[in-house]
Parts: C-alpha cells; structure tokens; sequence
C-alpha cells in the first residue's frame, strides 16, 4: 500500500536558506483581509501558527520568544501599569504582560480581528484566557494609526508585529519616523522593545538597520538575542529608552525582581538566562556598532523573500 508523500512547510531564512517542517495536520487553513492564516501540527513543533508562509509561533518554544520579548522590558521600568501591545495575535505577549503585579491596564492594538479570533479558537494555551482579563482592551485597527490619534502615555510599548515584508502589513512600524511616534506616546522611564529579526551570521542585516534606526530616536538601544528552534536561527530583540543599562543588571538583581513583580513561575527568564540574552558574540557587536541602514517612511527596509 502506497503512503502519500509528506507535505511541507517550505519556510524561508534567508535568501539562500530555508528550512522544511512536515505538516501533519492542517487544523485551519483560511485568508483574511491582510494575510494567509494557518494553523499546523508538526511532530516536532507541535501546533504552530503560520502567517503567509511563515512560521510564528509553536507550541514547543513560543514561551520563549514571549518571555524573552516582554519580560526585559517590564523590568527596566521601575513599575509599569500601562503597557501598549502593538500585534501580539497570539495573545500569548498580552498573557506575559498580565503576570505583572504592577500592571493597571494593556491596551492590544491588532489589525487583523479575524487572525485574532483564529488565535483564541485554536491557540488557548497560548493565551490562556488573557483576552478576557479585565486590565486587558483589545483593539483592531493600525498600531500606527493608533499611537499617532492617541494622547495616553505609556509605560512599556512592546511591538509584536509581524516581519516587514513588502507589502506586509508591518513594514511601516520599523521606520525612524515611527519610532519617533511611539517615543511621543511614552511616560517618564518608558521603554520600547521589539522583536528585531534574524541574528544569525548573514541574516543580520536588518537586526542592525533596525538598531541604527532606534539609535536615531533613543539614548538607550540595546540588542539582544534567543535561539528559537521553530524559527531556525538566533532571533534578535530591541529595548529602547532614555535612562537604560540592562547589561548592568546581576544575576541576583534580576531574579529578585521576578519574583517580586512576577506573579507566575517563568519557563525561560531569569537572572541568568538574562546575562545570556544580552551576551552578544564580537563580530556581531562589531557589526551593530558599525551601523547599518537608517529605515524610513520613504526608504523602508524589505526582507529578502
């Protein structure tokens, strides 16, 4: 009896890179108004969110990338209440933010309401009901278009958006003249962070446009990376603000911390997997302090798939 071939996730990282997922089981396949929406299980991965060809999320190690996108940036903060998610589908960031004791009220700003509700239906232990917290307000419309309108201050504002691919619906949150925007809408000791693309050697380029840019509106920039096996390669953050120093911040300190501010055991942070999240190899220092492209509205910055 004849088996019928596999069939694969063919996902790009870099130009002249890719990597292959079998897809076991297609839990949900469907188009929005903005992008391809699909939800897979792999036998590695386990269940996985999958946005126009590419993986964002898997079972196996979105707690990572999630801890390690917001939990730096909470803490370098002395308390934040208000925090403004921009993407976040998942509601697996919003679920992180909600475990700080500190935190009044997070206001999620996701374009697409229809990969949203695929999210909840498919995707519960990622949010783990987080939608539904009453500090939590969720709204659909563009997170630029929203900072721009809105006069609130906040604490942190974390930027959970999608690659910016040309096209995309994300390409103009990593501009200068964006950034500038979002530094308008923070309070006293705000900060900023983003995920910020590849760090892998060769597929680091936009890591480091990405941090020149911040550099143009930011005292403070600070890179710094996690492995995520799901995406293939090491995957980069930005935090940004005024009066930062997390290579400063002891093992000790940071774990005190947690578990004064954190109010759930954490899977992958603490003190220190924190001195590694901020230990950068030299050639890749070197290649950040060189600088790279300054991304803006009329010149924005494309991946290369």
């Amino acid at each position: 009896m004849e088996t019928e071939p596999p069939r694969w996730l063919y996902d790009p990282v870099a130009d002249d890179f890719v990597q292959l997922h079998v897809i076991e089981n297609t839990l949900y396949s469907g188009k929005t108004d903005f992008q391809t929406v699909e939800v897979i299980t792999n036998k590695s991965l386990g269940r996985g969110l999958v946005l126009d060809g590419k993986i964002q999320s898997s079972e196996l190690d979105e707690f990572i990338y999630h801890e390690a996108l917001v939990h730096p940036a909470m803490l370098a903060h002395p308390c934040p209440e208000t925090v403004l998610i921009a993407g976040g589908g998942e509601g697996a960031t919003l679920r992180e933010v909600l475990a700080h004791r500190s935190l009044k009220r997070a206001v999620m700003v996701d374009l697409d309401r229809d990969a949203v509700e695929v999210c909840r239906n498919y995707l519960q232990s990622w949010h783990q009901g987080s939608f539904d917290d009453p500090r939590a307000e969720l709204l659909h419309m563009d997170a630029r278009e929203y900072i721009a309108n809105s006069d609130e201050k906040f604490d942190v504002i974390i930027m959970d958006v999608t690659d910016p691919l040309e096209e995309g619906p994300s390409y103009l949150l990593f501009t200068q003249e964006f950034y500038t925007l979002a530094n308008s809408r923070l309070g006293t000791n705000g900060v900023v962070v983003l995920q910020a693309e590849p760090t892998s050697w060769g597929a680091h380029h936009l890591c480091v446009n990405i941090a020149s840019t911040l550099r143009g509106v930011f005292p403070s920039v600070y890179i710094y990376q996690a492995y995520m096996p799901s995406f293939g390669s090491m995957w980069g953050f930005a935090l940004a603000g005024s009066q930062i120093d997390p290579l400063s911040w002891a093992v000790e300190e940071v774990d005190s911390q947690i578990s004064a501010r954190i109010s759930k055991d954490l899977k992958f942070y603490d003190g220190v997997a924190h001195q590694g999240l901020f230990s950068l190899s030299k050639n890749l220092r070197k290649d950040i302090e060189r600088g790279g492209v300054i991304v803006t509205d009329k010149k924005p910055a494309f991946l290369f798939y």
